[in-house]
């Protein structure tokens, strides 16, 4: 079985480029399976269970999503083998574009949408520097010449990454992206496999709950501006 991990922002495609992959997967008589990782609510398992695909759903509630993902990792593939998927999909909510979900080893996809801005590749940080392959979506509703400058910006970022545009409503570029995975490992499993990048620090007092302001209420890993140089 092939585990890929699809990271990316809210809303930039990557459901609608799983399901394409999906059904191309499907065509030849093949069997993936998909589990999402979000926060507080997602549709997206029984999008997934429509198509025929075994499906799961984790919320990680007042947690990262990230490190809630790369908490069950680990058990994520022990059941896409039980489900006899060929290819399983890890989705990854990656909401506060600092976490970088990838693993060494395990094909990486991050998706970035075409209407995000040409300076969105800088903000993405190792989400994007990190990624084997990045899908452009919504490239239909931006010019060729803005789309020309955000996939030369991507390349500053990541110079060894393929970049694919993907049309989530049609499906074009799905062939391409299940093509290129086709050429990528398959990985045999998790065991001494590591992050390709540290996750955030997330232990200060709003990470466990705290929700009065001020430094009086303030207490672990804080990070403050240098104000008296401001």
């Amino acid at each position: 079985m092939q585990t890929v991990i699809i990271a990316g922002p809210p809303s930039a495609g990557k459901t609608s480029a799983i399901l394409h992959v999906a059904r191309l997967m499907q065509g030849e008589g093949l069997r993936p399976a998909a589990i999402k990782f979000d926060t507080r609510g997602s549709a997206d398992p029984e999008r997934y269970a429509r198509i025929g695909m075994p499906a799961l759903g984790g919320l990680s509630g007042y947690l990262c999503p990230d490190h809630y993902f790369i908490s069950n990792l680990e058990e994520a593939v022990h059941w896409g083998r039980a489900q006899r998927a060929e290819a399983l999909f890890v989705e990854t909510a990656g909401l506060c574009l600092r976490c970088a979900p990838h693993v060494e080893g395990v094909p990486a996809v991050t998706v970035v949408d075409c209407l995000g801005g040409l300076d969105a590749p800088v903000k993405m940080g190792p989400m994007l520097s990190l990624a084997d392959v990045v899908l452009l979506t919504k490239g239909d509703l931006v010019s060729q010449a803005e789309r020309e400058v955000l996939a030369h910006r991507i390349m500053e970022e990541n110079p060894g990454a393929e970049i694919l545009p993907m049309n989530g409503l049609t499906g074009t570029g799905a062939l391409a992206l299940l093509r290129c995975l086709r050429g990528m490992s398959v990985n045999p499993g998790l065991a001494d496999a590591r992050l390709r990048h540290d996750m955030p620090a997330a232990i200060c007092s709003y990470c466990t709950g705290e929700r009065r302001i001020g430094r009086r209420f303030q207490s672990g890993n804080v990070e403050k501006l240098c104000w008296t140089e401001a």
